[in-house]
């Protein structure tokens, strides 16, 4: 079932009860593990959504993202070190504009991403408009606002978090978040059109085989394909 958007509404506080504060710290713990492997190998990454926030539910993804292009044997490196499986890899494009990306799924809701090309500022802080906490964040327990995919600004708390509806707010929501009004009212209209219509898919999408890695098929992807050079060269 599809969130729907929270279009108007008063502030509403909500407080964690214990199997909550449970499950995020749980959640923490996996997400720690890999970014620490991560780190040994010299990539900073960073956690996006419900567990940078602590809106966590037991259906939460980990979603761990290096905000910068990568040789992909690196973050193997990482994963083996620590006898972690990776379970499929996959090249997503979500539209001609967008950058590409590598995404490597482990178990766990585990997903680890990062981009094949440099990003623009408003792809960047995407990661930052639904709250991104880095790994000193993790060890210290810190959480960051950001906002859900139904347009609502969650704020933590000691004990729990603020939510609040975005919309006609846009100002305060990006003070808060600390981005640009540029990729507040770009996720709006996002969102809110995803709302009337349902998900449209992504542009391109290829699934890895074992023996395939992100550079290979990258590469030959550039070479097929003149706007995606354009892309690239940007």
């Amino acid at each position: 079932m599809r969130r729907k958007i929270i279009t108007k509404g008063d502030s509403k506080r909500v407080v964690y009860d214990q199997d909550h504060w449970n499950l995020f710290y749980s959640l923490r713990s996996k997400a720690r593990e890999i970014m620490e492997a991560l780190k040994k190998v010299g990539i900073d990454c960073v956690v996006h959504g419900s567990l940078a926030r602590g809106d966590v539910h037991k259906g939460s993804d980990i979603d761990i993202f290096i905000p910068y292009p990568i040789p992909s044997y690196l973050v193997e490196i990482a994963l083996d070190k620590i006898g972690v499986k990776i379970y499929s890899k996959e090249l997503v494009q979500a539209t001609p504009n967008h950058v590409m990306k590598a995404h490597i799924e482990l178990g766990d809701n585990i997903i680890i991403t990062f981009p094949l090309m440099n990003m623009r500022r408003l792809e960047r802080e995407f990661y930052k408009f639904g709250g991104e906490v880095d790994l000193n964040d993790i060890i210290n327990n810190r959480r960051r606002p950001g906002v859900t995919k139904s347009l609502l600004l969650i704020e933590p708390t000691e004990d729990g978090h603020i939510e609040s509806p975005i919309l006609g707010r846009e100002e305060y929501v990006a003070k808060v978040l600390d981005v640009s009004i540029d990729i507040v009212k770009e996720r709006e209209r996002i969102l809110m059109r995803r709302d009337e219509i349902g998900r449209t898919g992504v542009y391109f999408k290829y699934v890895l085989s074992p023996n395939e890695n992100f550079e290979e098929i990258f590469k030959n992807l550039l070479d097929r394909n003149p706007a995606l050079r354009r892309r690239y060269s940007i």
